[in-house]
């Protein structure tokens, strides 16, 4: 079985090196994506001098047109989803989100994070649902109508379709890892407006069948 790494990046030039070069330690990964969403930084840039293959979206489509955008550009049976601002990631965290759905234990696993910041601790407990770190087999993503539109809500739309169709589903526990919050990268007032933005996107997938 082919498999793919898909890094949805929006402006992440300070951190997107680090992460793809933790996931070229997985042999286990075929190939990488990342699909710049809009990026205006030195996302492409850096994540091609990395060795990842880029698709480079000149306008921001929200993140749910950016992993179908990655998907659409690959052949792989299997997909890793990881979010670009990840900080601690690991290739055993990699490895960890894989083998359950190699192993065929699952359809899909969800990462967790354990014992990174409370913050974002927190917010996985309370919402586990809401995590971009995932392993899925291309046939349960294909079953996503619109996936496109989703933005922010994909997480939301993997899980209830998983959910509605009785697969498999998997929590994995990534300890030590968490990622930079909104906030922080855009200051207060502009990070809260994103995290506002964010809310919304999922509430209104939380309404889709």
């Amino acid at each position: 079985m082919k498999v793919a790494c898909i890094i949805p990046a929006y402006n992440e030039e300070r951190t997107i090196k680090e992460i793809i070069d933790v996931v070229k330690q997985v042999d286990l990964i075929d190939e990488i994506i990342v699909v710049s969403d809009g990026s205006k930084d030195q996302t492409v840039s850096i994540s091609k001098k990395a060795g990842a293959k880029v698709i480079e979206n000149k306008i921001n489509k929200g993140k749910g047109a950016a992993l179908k955008i990655g998907i659409d550009s690959s052949d792989s049976d299997i997909f890793t989803f990881l979010d670009a601002d990840l900080v601690g990631l690991k290739k055993e965290h990699v490895i960890d989100l894989l083998m359950p759905v190699l192993n065929d234990e699952a359809d899909m696993s969800v990462g967790i994070f354990k014992s990174g910041r409370i913050a974002t601790n927190l917010a996985q407990k309370v919402a586990p649902n809401l995590s971009g770190q995932r392993t899925i087999k291309r046939q349960l993503i294909e079953e996503i109508e619109n996936i496109d539109i989703t933005r922010y809500g994909v997480e939301i739309a993997l899980t209830k379709i998983a959910q509605k169709r009785n697969y498999r589903t998997k929590n994995v526990f990534l300890d030590n890892l968490t990622h930079v919050m909104k906030e922080e990268k855009l200051g207060l007032r502009k990070g809260f407006k994103a995290r506002l933005k964010m809310y919304w996107e999922i509430a209104k997938c939380l309404k889709m069948e």
